[in-house]
């Protein structure tokens, strides 16, 4: 997508980022807040998340919160505090982008531990879901919220060995149209964006001997993300976006 965001796309906006330390998450935090808004950075390794918050107050513009979240091991109480704590902190959540992802290990089907599919559903289906569950409300308190899942080629296709993690992004993609359909005819949007082959320690671990001067990097993928963060994507909403 070929999408130019105006400076100030997102001013005023409250967004929340998972896996915010690293990676597309990271990159995003920061445009978001060159582009005037009030980014909560959600991740599991504080340290990383501590270093995103410091580069976003080195701009100058908004401020960042910190949310240390394991989305292994957090509870549904703690997603109902989450969404509490960002009711009371901010009054409304304009958008919610689910980029957390965990990849599992590439094995044959009959080979994958129960223990290692448990935990990849754990990240990429029920901690999104829960924490879609218990923020609908509170995206429900801006003019418009937009909610972005993220999804693979992998999950429109299933691809051998790649058997958790496959599963994951069908059942995310599907989550993504049922809420889309749901609120419909509602000012709460709700899409799925692919990232592709992009230059992150998770497609390292996937594909370790490729050349990886041919990937795209983090900035490179980000305008279909800020096309739907802003309002110019209000009326879109249950679609599927490549952002290569």
């Amino acid at each position: 997508m070929d999408y130019k965001a105006p400076d100030n796309l997102l001013e005023n906006k409250t967004i929340l980022i998972t896996g915010a330390g690293a990676g597309i998450g990271k990159t995003l935090a920061i445009k978001c807040a060159e582009l005037g808004a009030n980014v909560i950075l959600l991740g599991k390794t504080v340290s990383k998340l501590e270093a995103v918050y410091d580069q976003i107050e080195a701009l100058n513009k908004q401020s960042a919160a910190i949310l240390p979240v394991d989305l292994n091991g957090a509870s549904e109480e703690h997603y109902r505090d989450l969404a509490d704590t960002v009711l009371r902190e901010y009054g409304k959540l304009d958008a919610l982008v689910h980029n957390a992802s965990q990849l599992g290990v590439l094995s044959p089907f009959t080979q994958v531990e129960s223990k290692m599919w448990d935990e990849v559903m754990q990240t990429n289906v029920n901690a999104a879901f829960l924490m879609t569950k218990y923020l609908i409300p509170v995206l429900a308190k801006a003019p418009h919220a937009s909610t972005i899942f993220t999804t693979s080629s992998v999950g429109l296709k299933g691809r051998a060995y790649w058997g958790p993690y496959s599963v994951s992004k069908f059942a995310t993609e599907g989550m993504m149209q049922v809420i889309a359909d749901e609120y419909e005819n509602s000012t709460l949007r709700f899409n799925a964006i692919n990232p592709g082959a992009t230059k992150t320690a998770m497609r390292a671990s996937a594909y370790p001997a490729e050349d990886v001067s041919l990937l795209k990097t983090p900035e490179q993928i980000l305008d279909v993300y800020l096309y739907l963060l802003g309002d110019e994507s209000i009326e879109v909403t249950g679609q599927r976006f490549n952002a290569q």
